[in-house]
């Protein structure tokens, strides 16, 4: 991409120079011990008994919930290169007939594939990739702290949240596609904070006239993890949306800063063109290029649809209308999506953890079953974040609008909007009455922790004194609540055996029963 810089008049530049404030934050690479120790305690949690619940789980083959779906997918994927017809809703994944109807991509099943085949189809195997997933969230979320704080503390203490958040815990311990998307949205986003910096580093540079010639590495990466995460599950179209939009009114704040003159007009005529290739084409390709499999098999679902159909589109390739109309199935059942399901909610009831998902519960655990020592003993694994961190996302969700309108600080604008756009978009659906669960609200998580951490940073405030000390404070008892919290509910987080009233007592409405 090229860029022109005119020259600012020296009235522009009175002051702190435009130069300066084009700087970002932190440069270098410091930071790396807090950001070790952070993701060592994030991967310590996700790893440990990472197991269990084993066998005698749903259907007694250790799969819990809709691991009889996604793990058997990632064994066929294996077996065959795509998804195939299974026995008994793949229970045993003993294979039946030809290819599955699936609806979802498939690189999250094959990133679950990549622990069965290192560790063989047991609940380690299948597990693992997702462990990996979320510890890895945990790092990019503290890096990203700190480039956008300008703070190693602050990106710890993202981490350390997110670290902490039960429904994070949980989906990084499930063989499920929610924690893949997770990662390649954060990532995609990491990567456009560091592509941001660097411009803007540039511009501050370039003397009048001249032109950044220079390729941008981190706008590409981003958009191959944005179509990563569109090919993980397609909720990842929202957050893409909403990168595409931030990425371009950062390019326009960079040149307005810098002094050139229309800098939207500069901007789209610039960037249009390499950002649509970088954060749309690339992505469609990359997601394109997943169904790989299914394009080279010929037991895929829909593989040979249009083989002797007409079209009114004779020269596009039979594979790609039988893959178009594959898409369209898969679209009506999203959009159609309506049968009733015990643990199902509304967008609504997310904010306050209204609805938490049961994915593991035996019945009669008494006297000496797993591990049991009193008459009547309970063993779950409850999909539930931490109400301490999500009971906080409407109070954090206003401090950001404020932050943002009263500072128009970017921060604050670009990590709001993330975090709507993991709920708000669910909204329409719910009007329509689709199924939907709180897990859906999973993207959210990382950037309601990178929120709690820049509004502590602005708390804290530039100097000290007593309202430091203040903020100091009530930033370390809460993150103690938060920790406290967690740890109660840890063992209804993670399969361990308790007494029924202890495990009652941590139902602290109807509703999660």
């Amino acid at each position: 991409m090229t860029a022109t810089v005119d020259r600012p008049q020296l009235s522009d530049v009175a002051g702190p120079t435009w130069r300066d404030r084009l700087q970002p934050l932190v440069t270098g690479s410091g930071g790396g011990g807090a950001t070790l120790l952070v993701t060592a305690l994030g991967g310590l949690l996700r790893f440990l008994r990472l197991d269990l619940p084993g066998t005698g789980g749903d259907h007694g083959s250790g799969k819990i919930f809709d691991e009889i779906y996604y793990a058997c997918d990632a064994q066929n994927l294996l077996r065959y290169g795509v998804e195939h017809a299974s026995k008994d809703g793949s229970a045993r994944c003993i294979p039946t007939g030809g290819g599955a109807f699936i609806v979802h991509p498939p690189l999250g099943k094959w990133a679950i594939a990549v622990g069965e085949q290192l560790f063989g189809v047991n609940t380690f195997g299948w597990r693992f990739s997702s462990a990996v997933a979320g510890t890895l969230t945990i790092l990019l979320v503290v890096r990203i702290g700190r480039r956008m704080t300008g703070s190693t503390l602050l990106g710890a203490l993202a981490g350390v949240l997110l670290s902490l958040d039960g429904l994070s815990f949980v989906q990084s311990r499930i063989s499920m596609l929610d924690v893949f998307l997770v990662f390649w949205v954060v990532a995609a986003f990491g990567c456009l904070v560091v592509d941001r910096d660097l411009l803007r580093g540039r511009l501050s540079r370039l003397s009048d006239g001249a032109r950044d010639r220079r390729w941008r590495p981190w706008r590409l990466l981003a958009g191959g993890c944005l179509g990563a995460a569109v090919a993980t599950k397609w909720s990842g179209l929202y957050p893409l949306v909403v990168l595409v939009v931030l990425a371009l009114s950062w390019e326009v704040g960079a040149r307005r800063t810098a002094g050139v003159h229309a800098p939207v007009r500069c901007t789209l005529r610039r960037t249009t063109v390499p950002m649509v290739a970088s954060l749309v084409l690339l992505p469609a390709v990359l997601y394109l290029s997943s169904w790989a499999g299914w394009f080279a098999s010929d037991i895929g679902w829909d593989r040979h649809w249009a083989g002797g159909r007409g079209t009114a589109w004779p020269l596009l390739p039979d594979a790609l209308r039988s893959w178009w109309h594959y898409h369209w199935e898969i679209y009506n059942f999203h959009n159609t999506l309506q049968a009733k399901h015990p643990y199902q909610s509304h967008p609504g009831s997310w904010l306050v953890l209204g609805r938490p998902v049961s994915y593991y519960y035996p019945p009669g655990v008494t006297t000496g079953k797993y591990g049991c020592r009193v008459r009547t003993c309970s063993r779950e694994v409850l999909a539930i974040g931490t109400p301490a961190l999500w009971w906080a996302m409407v109070p954090a969700a206003l401090g950001l609008l404020a932050m943002w309108v009263s500072r128009r600080d970017w921060r604050a604008g670009s990590l709001l909007a993330l975090l709507a756009a993991g709920i708000v978009p669910w909204v329409p659906s719910d009007l329509k009455g689709r199924t939907m669960f709180l897990f859906y609200a999973l993207p959210s998580v990382p950037f309601l922790c990178l929120g709690i951490a820049l509004l502590a940073g602005w708390s804290l405030g530039p100097t000290s004194g007593r309202r430091r000390t203040i903020a100091a404070l009530s930033a370390g008892v809460y993150t103690a609540l938060v920790a406290v919290n967690f740890i109660y509910l840890y063992p209804v987080l993670a399969a361990v055996t308790i007494p029924y009233q202890d495990w009652l007592a941590r139902m602290w409405f109807p509703s999660w029963i």
